[in-house]
């Protein structure tokens, strides 16, 4: 366990937002993270690899850094493996360990930043496959009495870039390990997503494996969004909203094209970063912060932007939104005031 005090976050978030943390705890046990929290005079905020957050300013409280690692398979039989792994941990490590090894349900979420510990609190999901379609369980402990409890996939109560720990259980519970059922063989390969349908067809595979889902995954996501160590962001903003089904008929009238995903009978998941670049809002700059020309949907600093700057330029994306097509935004990204 190390204690830091009156420490730079700029290294911490993928932002690259230099807020001052007054005090500054890394774990790497279930040991460490109690002794950690029992040194909280309030409740602390956790972090993981910082890549789903905004800091506005300053914080005063206690951050403590979840750094547990671990990738260790618990059960094993012909057509499964159970693995268990440290929320410290990179996903990125996660789903290459999983790839490498031929395990497949992860490979749809390759390149997706963060880590492994804050991966089902906002149920994160690309290209048709969500983290709950291999999750089994999460291993936490409450913040409030030191418990530690294990919630169950149906536990999680995911939903949409959403679960139980961004709602109701929100500051409430660390994830210290999560715990995935993989495939051996049979694998359910998954490609309908259009992008990804289009670029296997491009280069002519027409029986993917893991291997090539994941590859053109990661060629995708590096052909339309920033590297973080090159431009501060946190990928998508804002999440895709869901609108009804007369609502998404009032909108078909004025744009014909407008691009959308059924949800169920009468929810309709309508692109945000459309709903943007249709407001003139792609590429733009306001300050030190802006969109990026590739994709409407993240938000950039170039370097000298304040929290307080990019989240007042969120809040302006919000307002033109809502003003040109009725539809407020939901932020994907976590914002910490204080």
């Amino acid at each position: 366990m190390q204690n830091k005090i009156q420490t730079s976050l700029k290294n911490y978030n993928s932002f690259g937002i230099d807020v001052i943390s007054k005090k500054f705890i890394s774990i790497n046990s279930k040991k460490e993270l109690k002794q950690a929290i029992r040194s909280c005079k309030e409740i602390p905020i956790i972090l993981g690899e910082g890549t789903n957050i905004l800091f506005k300013n300053d914080i005063k409280r206690t951050i403590i850094k979840i750094d547990i690692k671990e990738i260790k398979i618990t059960e094993e039989d012909d057509d499964f493996i159970t693995v268990r792994v440290g929320g410290g941990e990179k996903w990125t490590d996660l789903v290459n360990w999983a790839i490498s090894n031929d395990f497949g349900g992860l490979e749809n979420l390759s390149l997706i930043p963060g880590s492994v510990g804050s991966a089902p609190v906002q149920n994160i999901g690309a290209y048709g496959v969500e983290i709950k379609n291999s999750l089994e369980y999460c291993e936490t402990i409450s913040l409030s009495d030191l418990s530690e409890n294990e919630f169950s996939n149906s536990d999680c109560k995911f939903s949409y870039r959403s679960s139980i720990f961004k709602e109701r259980f929100k500051g409430k519970y660390v994830i210290c390990y999560v715990n995935f059922k993989l495939t051996k063989k049979n694998h359910k390969i998954k490609y309908s997503y259009e992008p990804l349908k289009k670029i296997l067809v491009e280069n002519g595979v027409k029986n993917p494996t893991i291997q090539d889902i994941s590859k053109y995954v990661i060629e995708i996501r590096r052909n339309k969004l920033p590297d973080p160590s090159k431009i501060g962001n946190c990928g998508s903003f804002f999440q895709n909203p869901i609108i009804g089904f007369d609502q998404f008929e009032q909108l078909k009238k004025l744009y014909k094209t407008v691009p959308s995903y059924l949800i169920s009978e009468n929810k309709i998941k309508v692109p945000a970063a459309w709903l943007i670049e249709k407001s003139g809002l792609k590429g733009i700059k306001k300050g030190n912060t802006g969109t990026y020309e590739k994709h409407a949907l993240i938000i950039i600093n170039n370097g000298r932007a304040s929290g307080q700057e990019i989240y007042n330029f969120s809040k302006e994306i919000k307002n033109t939104v809502l003003r040109n097509f009725n539809i407020l935004l939901k932020e994907e990204v976590n914002i910490i005031y204080q």
